[in-house]
């Protein structure tokens, strides 16, 4: 299970329309939920005994931000330990199929790449710092 000491966000692009927005924060929890151990609870019964998968263990706030200071929160959280992050870039969200954005990516340059969201995992502190002041996407 997630640590209290411990703090979970995401941060889309001011600049993206609500459907894109909402994609760049779909696929930046998915991939979260999916390296980020315990971040998805256990599966939990109802009254009737149904089981229902497990969501998320903690808050997931999804906020906004100008595009150039996603790009630096992503060298911010690159260079501190005990930070998870993924960052979701353009050239990502432009392609079809997942070959099509292999292909891309191996003939992109990092500097090239343009960050449109981040996910964040890491201690509280940190993550507030990065992102405490950045408001929730409306």
């Amino acid at each position: 299970m997630t640590q209290p000491e411990f703090k979970c966000a995401i941060v889309v692009s001011d600049e993206l329309p609500t459907g894109l927005a909402v994609n760049a924060a779909s696929v930046l929890s998915l991939t979260m939920g999916h390296r980020v151990d315990g971040l998805v609870g256990v599966d939990v019964k109802d009254a009737d005994g149904v089981v229902h998968p497990g969501v998320v263990y903690t808050p997931l706030p999804i906020l906004v931000a100008p595009r150039e200071q996603i790009g630096t929160i992503v060298e911010i959280a690159a260079a501190q330990d005990g930070m998870f992050f993924v960052s979701f870039n353009s050239l990502a969200q432009s392609c079809k199929t997942y070959e099509e954005y292999i292909d891309k990516m191996a003939a992109t340059p990092t500097a090239d790449l343009a960050s449109v969201g981040v996910g964040l995992y890491g201690p509280r502190k940190q993550v507030n710092k990065l992102v405490g002041s950045r408001p929730l996407l409306r």
